[in-house]
């Protein structure tokens, strides 16, 4: 099945100046858009393969199909709409926090025909609360965030069935066109960030999550930051290197859990003689040098880091790099400025089916120099899922708050599985520092030494 090519969303950052019908106008768009993207996903496979559970690390699809449903009725058809119920039986089945994933196989779900009428039904009636509703007001419905917030809900689990198809077995199903050939590699390969403050997260935002807020100023000294993500390329001379095999490069939880997982390569490669080749939805190739390196934990990117005499770099410098422009000490929504993501500037939106080589983007570069730190991989920093300074819960605790001080490290940027309503530049995901059956990959970071020089040479 080919993967609809997704547009720009329709206007710009929504404002106090957006009016009404044009506000309700936007996110019928994007609730569209999202529920395009499911059906692509869903309809692609048969009904054994949507049942059946391709990875105990994941749902099967049919749940994740019912799932997005439920999320929406409770939000949109219940409490904004102010609607009965439509299936309030089978409320616990789909909330995430009563299942693991490993056990959802086993309950006694709604079947593809009876999902697929469950959200139509409900897409109904949370459009007709969109009708009704002020978007003014009560703080949910203000410029639209219940919305906003469910659009977002919706791409999130799309990126997770699109992992979930990665994990399947059997011939492909998903195509897309490749991405676009390197146009302007960075011209250095790494990058100084100047010491000083910067504005973290967002006060304005509307359709911010409440782990982005509050906006606050962080003072970071001057590090360096690699100019673009990982390449399979480089992070091949780690694993040739023999780089799995020594574990001087490794922390000694990351080389525990190389030794019980037995990881030899990024999940998805595999040696034939000279090549390393890799399975990406069900289609074997040679692994292209020049992108991105996917589907590696946390602790290999520290491994990689280390042998290569750098470190990962925290969440703050994540971001600084991404949003500081240091010409006007402005904290922008993304790295290229305040407009959406378009395909010139970034590849989201399961677009093309894999990460784009480096410099495919250079529009879509920050003010420093950084190039696809939104796009192509989610990057691993070293940072731990905590709050900012001032967090409070909003609309509910199970989507950040319990999370926190978990055993998780801090994803940013997205991914080419990810679509442009659900990324920024504030940002935040998370993950256990053993998965890597999410897109993720990561770039690297140094101290500058003092007395260096201006440049930290």
């Amino acid at each position: 099945m080919t993967v609809t090519e997704p547009g720009p969303l329709p206007g710009g950052p929504l404002s106090d100046e957006w009016g009404t019908e044009s506000l309700r106008t936007r996110v019928a768009e994007l609730l569209e858009r999202a529920r395009a993207r499911t059906r692509v996903l869903t309809e692609a496979v048969d009904e054994a393969d949507l049942v059946a559970q391709h990875s105990p690390l994941m749902s099967p699809l049919v749940w994740d199909l019912a799932h997005v449903g439920s999320q929406e009725e409770l939000w949109l058809v219940r409490d904004v709409g102010g609607r009965e119920p439509l299936r309030p039986e089978i409320d616990g089945l789909y909330d995430a926090f009563q299942h693991s994933r490993a056990s959802r196989v086993e309950l006694p779900l709604l079947d593809p025909s009876e999902a697929r009428a469950y959200v139509a039904e409900v897409r109904e009636k949370a459009l007709d609360a969109l009708g009704a509703s002020p978007l003014r007001g009560r703080r949910l419905v203000e410029q639209g965030f219940a919305f906003g917030m469910i659009v977002q809900h919706e791409q999130q689990h799309d990126e997770t069935m699109l992992s979930t198809h990665q994990l399947r077995a059997g011939p492909p199903v998903l195509h897309a066109p490749p991405p676009p050939a390197a146009a302007a590699s960075p011209a250095v390969a790494e990058v100084l960030v100047p010491a000083g403050p910067f504005t973290m997260g967002t006060d304005t935002e509307p359709w911010a999550l409440d782990n982005e807020r509050p906006a606050h100023v962080v003072d970071l000294p001057a590090f360096r930051i690699d100019a673009a993500p990982v390449t399979n390329g480089a992070y091949a001379a780690f694993v040739d290197a023999g780089g799995y095999d020594d574990p001087r490069w490794w922390s000694e939880r990351g080389w525990a859990h190389r030794v019980e997982g037995g990881l030899v390569a990024p999940q998805f490669w595999e040696r034939d003689g000279d090549t390393w080749w890799r399975r990406r939805f069900g289609v074997l190739e040679p692994v292209p040098a020049a992108e991105p390196v996917c589907h590696v934990c946390f602790f290999e990117a520290e491994a990689y880091a280390t042998w290569a005499g750098k470190r990962l770099p925290t969440e703050a410098e994540w971001e600084k790099a991404a949003r500081c422009d240091p010409s006007t000490g402005r904290s922008r929504r993304f790295p290229w400025g305040d407009d959406e993501p378009t395909p010139a500037l970034a590849n989201l939106g399961q677009r093309h089916l894999q990460p784009a080589p480096v410099g495919a983007y250079p529009a879509g570069a920050s003010p420093l120099g950084v190039h696809q730190m939104v796009g192509d991989v989610w990057e691993w920093t070293t940072s731990g899922w905590h709050p900012y300074p001032g967090f409070s819960v909003f609309p509910y605790p199970e989507y950040s708050q319990v999370f926190f001080g978990g055993d998780y490290r801090v994803l940013r940027g997205g991914s080419f599985g990810t679509d442009a309503a659900a990324i920024r530049s504030t940002f935040r995901n998370w993950d256990h520092p053993i998965r890597r059956q999410i897109f993720s990959g990561f770039r690297c970071a140094r101290n500058v030494e003092p007395g260096s020089g201006p440049e930290g040479a």
